[in-house]
């Protein structure tokens, strides 16, 4: 089932914008109204661009918006219709939708793939062929469980080795009195 949320997240470099010329010259003030503003873009794509609309949508005073919205801080936004954004934030979330894009297609290729393969295996199986199943099974619970042809005995006796003989000789034996044999 396809879920049409939103990216929870972006990805950003340090060094990138640590680089940044413009970054580099800003207060701590600028700095934070810049984030501030990059994570409002992020979430609901845009914020107001003037300073007063902009005050009241952060909850901040309409004068530390003034002092701190510079040159510097306005270069990562392009102002749109009233409002700021960041394209570098919609490529990066286009880019996003572009690989899930292909997840999609590639997990449909897959599917097919699957399917196709399984309709090519004969319904029935002769006792010959039992147990050899290449493809992973079902369980109830939709996990792929891998069967082995082989099924191995809960009770095996211990193999000799750099083991004791006569402590095995009395482990099979304490073993076969314990189950009724």
């Amino acid at each position: 089932m396809a879920q049409n949320r939103k990216p929870p997240a972006y990805q950003e470099y340090a060094a990138t914008m640590l680089a940044s010329r413009n970054f580099r010259l800003m207060n701590i003030a600028e700095r934070g109204l810049l984030y501030t503003i990059r994570l409002e873009c992020w979430e609901n794509k845009q914020v107001p661009s003037s300073i007063n609309q902009l005050a009241k949508y952060l909850g901040c005073d309409e004068s530390e918006i003034q002092t701190a919205l510079t040159d510097r801080v306005k270069s990562f936004f392009q102002v749109k219709d009233g409002s700021f954004t960041c394209a570098e934030l919609e490529d990066y979330r286009q880019h996003l939708a572009e690989i899930r894009l292909k997840q999609i297609e590639g997990g449909k290729k897959g599917a097919k793939k699957t399917n196709s393969i399984k309709n090519e295996q004969p319904n029935t199986i002769s006792a010959s062929e039992e147990g050899k199943s290449q493809l992973p099974r079902q369980d109830g619970n939709g996990s792929l469980v891998q069967f082995s042809p082989v099924q191995k005995s809960q009770r095996q006796p211990i193999e000799r080795g750099n083991i004791d003989n006569s402590f095995v000789t009395e482990m099979n034996e304490y073993e076969r009195l314990s189950n009724g044999l």
